[in-house]
């Protein structure tokens, strides 16, 4: 019947909202690129299937609005959040692939069977979609693991005993499934978990040219942002250094994934969804124009800006700096057109489209979390001064060191692009 049904859609949203929440805050310490990217997609498609599940709930219980608290599954939800403080990125990776995911895939499967495909058509439209998806995150994170287990064969002890662990926790909360909870009490921290803190120092793919400043104009004023070919390979490196927006995208989802109320998560996945395809842009674009990836600069500095620092400023960093040219976007569009680059017009066509929405979700959410912090409107101004003082504070510390391998990096790339 439909509040039974109910019943069951919302331990779903609970099971999918948690487990985001943890793997978005993981995004900055996982430093292959492809898995950054990846993670990003596929929390926006758990975002988009909780929001599916949250409101079909409210249909469902009509004319009801409410969502109440986990309830009897909180032992389950619990557990689903606990992957966030996994000991270790392959113990992390590990559990949620054979784990959450295949709970979750699983569940969604017996409840398509199960259910009533003519009176529940609606649930059975997006969870068909979402139990496909689960099962291609399910592959792509095994394959994840492995990699990361190869490279650090010293972890896979204690990443198997952490699945283990996750697994045995599942098993004794009666698992996700369909049928009526088990009402198992909360039993704490799992056996080898670690408290999870906001990385200081975002981890970085060993393919690429590590650095903080990925281009020679952050910092000397006086370097030309240039045009022509000069234009369209800042663009494209700017456009992979897009990176930090990824991780920070995480962080911030993740950290006040309870402050604020839930359509948050769903635009922040969103975000952060949005600004890894950006980076994937920027990417293939490099790559077209046959540079290696052990030559592209890959930096840090507008994250590690903010280290150590309330996370509202990461929110901050996002909006403000992220949203600052965004004037100048359809005129570059135009630019690439005259030069002929097709390629680089359509990805700054499609990004002025995304960051032009993502102005709204700054504006929006930077000031619902400072009313919720009791903050009045001159907070707004505060946190956009700070956020500025963090990045011209965190430039000023660049050596001349720095300064001269990226000049040096950046006239090479130029004339490699050049010739191709």
């Amino acid at each position: 019947m439909r509040f039974d049904t109910a019943q069951l859609l919302k331990r779903f949203f609970f099971c999918e909202r948690s487990l985001l929440v943890s793997m978005a805050a993981w995004i900055p310490a996982i430093a292959p690129l492809e898995i950054k990217t990846g993670l990003a997609r596929f929390i926006w498609q758990s975002a988009e299937n909780a929001h599916a599940l949250r409101n079909r709930v409210f249909e469902l219980r009509f004319p009801s609005r409410l969502l109440e608290e986990e309830g009897t599954d909180t032992a389950l939800i619990e557990l689903f959040g606990a992957v966030k403080d996994s000991p270790s990125v392959p113990a992390f990776l590990l559990s949620v692939g054979m784990i959450l995911l295949p709970a979750l895939r699983d569940c969604y499967q017996a409840y398509l069977e199960a259910s009533d495909s003519i009176a529940d058509g609606p649930t059975h439209r997006f969870l068909s979609l979402a139990l496909s998806e689960k099962v291609e995150q399910i592959r792509v994170f095994e394959d994840w693991a492995e990699s990361a287990l190869s490279g650090n064969p010293e972890l896979r002890e204690g990443a198997l005993a952490w699945t283990e662990a996750v697994g045995n926790r599942l098993s004794d909360v009666g698992g996700v499934g369909v049928a009526p909870s088990a009402s198992a009490p909360a039993a704490g921290p799992l056996s080898g978990s670690k408290t999870y803190t906001i990385p200081s120092h975002p981890a970085r793919d060993p393919r690429f040219w590590p650095c903080r400043f990925y281009w020679p104009d952050i910092i000397d004023p006086n370097y030309p942002y240039g045009e022509g070919m000069q234009l369209q390979l800042r663009s494209a490196i700017s456009h992979l250094n897009e990176v930090w927006a990824i991780e920070a995208g995480g962080v911030i989802q993740s950290a006040f994934a309870d402050v604020l109320p839930w359509e948050w998560i769903h635009d922040s996945a969103r975000w952060t969804y949005d600004e890894s395809r950006h980076c994937q842009m920027g990417y293939e674009r490099l790559i077209t124009w046959d540079l290696e990836p052990v030559e592209i600069p890959l930096g840090t500095y507008i994250y590690e800006s903010a280290a150590g620092e309330d996370p509202i400023y990461l929110l901050g960093m996002l909006y403000f700096f992220e949203t600052k040219n965004i004037r100048h976007k359809p005129a570059r569009a135009q630019l690439f057109h005259t030069y002929g680059d097709t390629l680089s017009e359509h990805d700054m066509d499609f990004d002025w489209a995304d960051e032009t929405m993502h102005a709204g979700y700054g504006k929006h959410w930077l000031k619902e979390l400072l009313v919720a912090r009791g903050h009045g409107p001159a907070a707004y101004d505060q946190v956009r001064e700070r956020c500025e003082k963090l990045v011209s504070d965190y430039v000023s510390t660049a050596t001349t060191e720095e300064a001269a391998e990226i000049k040096k990096v950046a006239p090479g790339l130029m004339n490699k692009a050049a010739r191709r």
